[in-house]
């Protein structure tokens, strides 16, 4: 299939591809596919995930720390196992 494009839509695509490191035929089957996915695709909330930013590893300690303090103990006898109080 050929598309025919404005000249200067054509320099601009070329000039956003070579600054993404893509070529022309990439970027822009990337971005119709883009336009055409829902936003609930599984396709759509990867790219999403993959475009965050990466936590500090001061944040996963924060994070790993945070974890640990809100932890209850391990209570091994359960509800019901408790023998009622007596009268």
């Amino acid at each position: 299939m050929t598309i025919h494009i404005p000249d200067q839509l054509a320099r601009d695509s070329a000039r956003i591809a070579a600054l993404e490191s893509k070529s022309l035929e990439q970027l822009a089957l990337e971005r119709l596919e883009s336009l055409l996915e829902t936003a609930n695709s599984p396709q759509a909330i990867l790219r999403t995930i993959r475009s965050l930013p990466h936590p500090s590893s001061q944040a996963v300690d924060d994070l790993d720390a945070a974890i640990a303090s809100a932890r209850l103990p391990v209570d091994e006898q359960g509800a019901f196992d408790r023998k009622p109080p007596a009268r």
